[in-house]
């Protein structure tokens, strides 16, 4: 499972001597981030936790404006900002934000906050041992920590804050919590966002620079359009066996692809079992890495992030032994083909309720209320949509039936939760929207819902319509509320 592994923890770095004469011009666009932060509740959709704060770090770069991490400033509701080696805090807000490469850019109103500095450019991807120095204010004092270390890989990971699998640069230096969102700086310039560790190891990892570049060019237009997926899956092909059964030649590398997502760009171009021999002419290797650099090699999806949307892909495709050239236009992001959607950040929950009976769309976010351990804890049928599930075009969401708020109504389902719903007054549940509309547009007696076994729900359609704003009030939900926009 992509995300267990390795357990990864969103922090930063300690502190070893860095010569000042190097370090001087860069400490002064160093930024400390003060975050005060409030989460939805998924399990009481309508509640929130308490509030709660964290800091971070970042940098001044051009534009008057400041870049970080977004997972330094995820669900925020208050920002303050200080330079290194000053005392006063600005207010500061988001101006963008990319939570799946977990990038953020925050603005300050009072333009006296960048007065004196030289904002940082962004540099050229670091490689193999080369040395870096990482800038930040990790926990337990408010005084800039500058943390040398060695690049030791250049690859694809998982990052942890969107588990979304893109370029990264390994570190050898230890992090500690507090310096997320700092710059890595190689000849004072910016070459990365320091922004995970392994857990236990001595190992730490930056957002590489052209990451960073990509996500300042896309919003260039003041909109974050996102990275661009191609909405397929593929195997490696390294077992001479299955090349041969492909037709495949002695010199022809590449991947096969399995499944075509729902929606994805290239249906209709594509096909399950074409084999990509090559992207934009850079040939796939049976591993599915492409070499990116002279002797450095990642998956080949880096030609495809570093693409954006409605920017058009070259590949070449083995199909039945011959050769085709094929053209995808890029129109969907890396989130368009999760069945249950990964981490939500900065957006309310999406709910229903009608006569105590709460429903929902099933998220990560929803499985984390179970804690920590929640791939463990929260029930396992839940756990497998998460991992194993894909759209279809009879369900793009999986809807649950969260819990029932016990009222007079709702008598003999008072313990049904956790339930994943298949259809409600006769009409299958493609999404929450389809939920809506079933209760919504019933004339009938009856509501009856039924869950994916079987087991049905009944209730008299005017009493539940009659009892919930009595349970709304009864529960302490603010009537207009309880329904998100699906």
């Amino acid at each position: 499972m992509k995300l267990f592994s390795k357990v990864t923890v969103i922090v930063m770095v300690l502190c070893f001597f860095v010569s000042p004469s190097c370090a001087q011009d860069v400490k002064e666009a160093v930024v400390k981030i003060y975050t005060v932060y409030n989460r939805h509740n998924y399990y009481d959709p309508w509640q929130m936790y308490r509030q709660e704060m964290r800091s971070g770090s970042g940098c001044i770069i051009d534009g008057g404006r400041i870049l970080t991490n977004a997972h330094v400033v995820g669900d925020q509701t208050f920002i303050q900002v200080k330079r290194a080696g000053q005392a006063r805090k600005y207010t500061a807000f988001v101006k963008m934000v990319a939570h799946e490469c977990d990038l953020a850019i925050l603005g300050v109103e009072d333009n006296s906050f960048f007065s004196g500095v030289e904002p940082l450019k962004i540099g050229e991807l670091p490689r193999v041992r080369d040395r870096v120095a990482v800038y930040g204010f990790p926990q337990g004092g408010d005084e800039l920590c500058i943390t040398e270390g060695v690049v030791s890989r250049v690859e694809h990971n998982w990052y942890a804050h969107s588990q979304e699998y893109l370029l990264t640069c390994q570190i050898d230096a230890s992090i500690n919590p507090g310096s997320s969102g700092g710059p890595v700086i190689k000849d004072d310039k910016i070459v990365g966002v320091a922004f995970q560790a392994s857990s236990g190891e001595n190992i730490g990892y930056m957002v590489p620079s052209p990451i960073i570049e990509h996500f300042l060019r896309d919003i260039e237009d003041d909109r974050y359009d996102g990275i661009p997926s191609i909405g397929i899956s593929c195997q490696k092909m390294e077992n001479p066996d299955i090349r041969q059964s492909y037709r495949m030649t002695e010199g022809q590398t590449g991947v096969l692809i399995t499944k075509i997502y729902l929606g994805s760009p290239a249906r209709g171009l594509l096909r399950p079992e074409d084999v990509i021999l090559s992207i934009d002419g850079k040939s796939i290797a049976n591993d599915g890495t492409i070499e990116f650099r002279k002797g450095e090699r990642t998956s080949f999806k880096y030609l495809v992030q570093s693409k954006f949307i409605g920017d058009t892909l070259e590949l070449q495709v083995l199909r039945d032994g011959e050769l085709k050239n094929v053209e995808v236009k890029l129109t969907k992001t890396l989130d368009a083909f999760h069945l249950v959607p990964n981490e939500q950040y900065d957006t309310r929950p999406v709910y229903y309720i009608l006569g105590g009976l709460v429903f929902e769309p099933l998220t990560l976010n929803f499985l984390k209320t179970w804690g920590m351990q929640w791939y463990t804890d929260a029930p396992r049928d839940l756990v497998n949509y998460y991992f194993l599930g894909e759209p279809t075009k009879d369900r793009k969401e999986v809807v649950i039936l969260v819990k029932v708020l016990a009222d007079e109504v709702n008598i003999g389902y008072h313990n049904r939760r956790y339930e994943v719903i298949s259809e409600v007054n006769g009409k299958k549940i493609r999404d929450m929207r389809d939920l809506v509309d079933a209760f919504e547009n019933n004339k009938g007696k009856y509501h009856v819902i039924v869950n994916e076994r079987g087991y049905r729900i009944v209730l008299d359609r005017e009493k539940a319509k009659e009892s919930t704003q009595r349970i709304l009030k009864k529960y302490n939900i603010s009537s207009g509320e309880f329904l998100g926009e699906p």
